[in-house]
């Protein structure tokens, strides 16, 4: 496994923010937190390609929202925040490298934070960042690789990963108060702690699942289900609206060429 990661810049404490008050962020702290994250990465399996830093892009840390990666193709997207369409061409640069590429065109807007794939299915939600065209955009390009995409209702938060995440081979863990889990396809269903609304976005990489550290009593309900949690403090990153999937790409081994039958 690939992940694609991007050093954070100074302009951190200017990043955009939907549904949380500006909170004052320790820059320093916010980059150690991510150091930290970059190794467990690393720990658990991942090979590291930095992308080139974007100083005065605040959120350019969140490489998630800049594409979306199967192993037959990329889709580069447009993101709904005009503050961040300058992130995705250095993430373009990379992935062209590694798969066939398309790209989210206006007026389409599409954030890789509101897309989960589970299976052949791609669940998006229609949030403030990701529009319908995006999302039609989305599922032709994908159509060819028997791929669906499917539209997810959601409300009160940034993205459809703020909101769920899926850990496999067949658990979702949800905010149930921002998105209806019978909209997807898991066998089995766990809902966050109530005091713990942003514990939904969890980072899984082979058999161990990231949960961020301000949240143990979700991490509890998961570790009871026999999810092995590996906890990681990013409190800091928090307060940019930021979760775990979001501060990196991930590629998995790219899908064998077709080859013409003589």
């Amino acid at each position: 496994m690939l992940a694609l990661v991007r050093a954070i810049s100074p302009d951190l404490t200017r990043c955009e923010l939907s549904f949380l008050e500006r909170a004052a962020i320790d820059v320093t702290r916010a980059r150690e937190q991510h150091h930290a994250y970059t190794l467990a990465l690393s720990a658990l399996g991942c090979s590291l390609e930095w992308l080139p830093p974007l100083p005065h892009h605040a959120d350019g840390v969140f490489v998630e929202d800049a594409a979306v990666v199967l192993p037959e193709v990329a889709v580069v997207t447009r993101p709904g925040a005009a503050s961040r369409r300058g992130e995705t061409a250095s993430v373009a640069a990379a992935l062209e490298r590694r798969r066939p590429l398309t790209h989210i065109r206006e007026p389409g807007c599409l954030e890789g934070g509101d897309v989960l794939h589970i299976g052949r299915t791609l669940y998006v939600g229609a949030s403030g960042r990701t529009n319908a065209e995006g999302i039609a955009q989305l599922g032709a390009a994908l159509a060819a690789h028997g791929y669906c995409v499917q539209a997810v209702p959601m409300q009160g938060c940034l993205h459809l990963k703020s909101a769920c995440s899926f850990i496999p081979p067949d658990l979702l863990l949800v905010n149930p108060v921002w998105v209806d889990a019978g909209s997807f396809a898991a066998e089995r269903v766990i809902t966050v702690a109530e005091s713990e609304p942003y514990a939904a976005n969890t980072l899984t990489l082979g058999a161990s699942t990231l949960v961020s550290a301000a949240y143990p009593h979700t991490a509890e309900r998961l570790a009871a289900a026999g999810v092995a949690v590996r906890v990681i403090d990013v409190s800091e990153l928090h307060k940019a609206e930021s979760a775990l999937t979001c501060m990196s790409l991930l590629l998995e081994p790219a899908a064998a060429p077709v080859r013409p039958a003589r």
